[in-house]
């Protein structure tokens, strides 16, 4: 039983010694001068010091390694020159070449390492041949391109090259006839380095590891956002398509009893319409079924036969958010007027959003909401001021910003958000809406800013008189300025916003 045992080990053994040997040709014989170049340093991250740097100079410092090399490479050689002037063999071409192939090798690993670890080891046999002094300066040099191809290749090289340099440091020793008592000095020393090398080369490896799986998960993360911010946007702009659903419906039953002597071909044709309209409105509430089925959208209504909020709830929405202490408040540019439902309900969701990004991440600042009503659409700028303290964690994906940016680009728009000068955060966006909204819709049409001329004058006062900062991003020249925080250019906005959205209410309800 044991020979059996013996005799079924040795080809293991084998099989090991054989993968051993493997590995090795792989990493020192098998394309020994491919190319290799070291890159640059990857861009700063957005919180490191180098982003401090202007940019000339930060595009600079990231090629500060192949300057260090390259550096210490141009040192060795001149003091191994300065060495053979000590010799008296300046002009001797055996001392420069020597030198040369000492710290040749040591710029090489910039571009061939594991070619640059072989001229050295063969720079190294010619100068222990040559002389002993000589051959501690190659050998030297000689463990700083080990340390070098460490850092550039794989760790395990640490090991096959320290056993290929001292084993043939060995033998070179030997055939001379001449022994060296401190090999085993420069061998146990020559360890210690090629180990912090290996582990600092391990210890890279598994930081890009990680950094590359934050970068999957990240991208996943928005991806996901990205996903339920849409079906979100379907689920409201249904919404809206099944009211004006309802509303063909209703009109096309209503029509022939309005009509005296209604034809036959019309009352026929006004049936089919109100058929059709009824199987697609049937349709979608089966779609918006599915969808709802996995709402978890806190900032969603709960009722879902609740009408979607328009800018009219904008006074609402932030008299709650005054309740929970942030001081906001609104003003609105522009002759108001009607828009398209979708282009409404995104423009609340962002306004919602940035605030409760605020409420979030900036504790104790103030916000302002500016709303301007431009010829081509909607200009929307949320900004708050430095938080007086630091944001505690909150649950959540970190995506608003996202979202909100998906919203925007779902519509045609635009969207920038960043912190601004004095700590706080800024989001602009443009939400483009050529035409008002016409029809018999639960808004009104033209009817709101005509039928109010007053607050449609105060909002045009508040536009004129304001700052000079656009609030349309669109690159149009379409521009609006909002309104001072306070005096009568704030008061005459608030008061057009307030009149605008009395009317609005008061046409609803008739």
């Amino acid at each position: 039983m044991s020979d059996q045992t013996g005799a079924a080990s040795v080809p293991t053994e084998t099989a090991l010694v054989a993968g051993v040997l493997r590995t090795v040709r792989r990493d020192l014989f098998t394309d020994v001068l491919a190319p290799r170049p070291l890159p640059p340093r990857p861009e700063p991250r957005p919180d490191g010091r180098l982003r401090r740097l202007p940019a000339p100079l930060r595009e600079k410092a990231r090629w500060t390694p192949h300057a260090l090399v390259v550096g210490c490479a141009a040192f060795a050689f001149f003091v191994l020159l300065i060495k053979g002037v000590e010799f008296g063999s300046l002009g001797s071409v055996v001392p420069l070449t020597l030198s040369l192939l000492a710290t040749g090798p040591v710029a090489l690993t910039l571009l061939r390492p594991v070619g640059a670890y072989w001229i050295s080891c063969a720079g190294l046999v010619l100068a222990m041949g040559y002389s002993g002094d000589w051959g501690s300066a190659a050998l030297l040099c000689h463990v700083v391109v080990m340390v070098l191809v460490v850092l550039r290749t794989r760790p395990r090289l640490a090991a096959e090259m320290w056993v290929v340099t001292f084993v043939g440091c060995a033998l070179v020793l030997t055939l001379l006839q001449r022994g060296d008592r401190d090999l085993a000095q420069y061998a146990a020393a020559t360890a210690v380095g090629l180990v912090a090398a290996a582990a600092v080369r391990a210890w890279r490896d598994e930081r890009r590891h990680v950094e590359e799986t934050e970068t999957v998960k990240e991208q996943e993360r928005a991806h996901r956002t990205v996903l339920e911010e849409r079906a979100t946007i379907a689920r409201e702009l249904h919404d809206v398509v099944a009211h004006h659903m309802s509303v063909i419906a209703i009109q096309a039953e209503a029509a022939p009893y309005r009509v005296e002597n209604t034809p036959p071909e019309l009352a026929t044709a006004l049936g089919t319409i109100r058929e059709n309209a009824v199987a697609a409105l049937t349709e979608l509430r089966r779609i918006l079924g599915v969808v709802r089925s996995g709402d978890t959208d806190p900032y969603r209504d709960t009722d879902p036969e609740a009408p979607q909020p328009t800018l009219a709830d904008l006074d609402a929405l932030l008299e709650s958010v005054r309740k929970t202490g942030l001081d906001a408040d609104a003003v609105v540019t522009g002759a108001v007027r009607p828009l398209p439902q979708g282009v409404e309900l995104s423009a609340y969701r962002l306004v919602q959003e940035a605030l409760s990004n605020v409420l979030r991440h900036s504790p104790g600042a103030s916000a302002r909401v500016e709303i301007a009503y431009v010829l081509g659409g909607l200009g929307l700028r949320i900004v708050n001021g430095r938080p007086d303290r630091p944001a505690e964690p909150s649950p959540g994906a970190g995506h608003g910003v996202l979202g909100m940016r998906e919203r925007v680009q779902v519509l045609g728009g635009e969207m920038t958000a960043g912190p601004t000068d004095d700590g706080g955060y800024e989001v602009a966006a443009f939400l483009p809406a050529p035409g008002t909204e016409t029809g018999t819709g639960g808004r009104g049409g033209a009817g709101d800013a005509a039928g109010d001329p007053d607050g449609s004058e105060e909002g045009s006062s508040a536009r004129s008189d304001g700052s000079d900062r656009s609030d349309a991003p669109d690159g149009s020249g379409e521009s609006a300025e909002p309104a001072g925080p306070a005096g009568p250019d704030g008061a005459a906005g608030a008061a057009g916003r307030k009149s605008v959205g009395s009317g609005r209410d008061a046409e609803a309800t008739a």
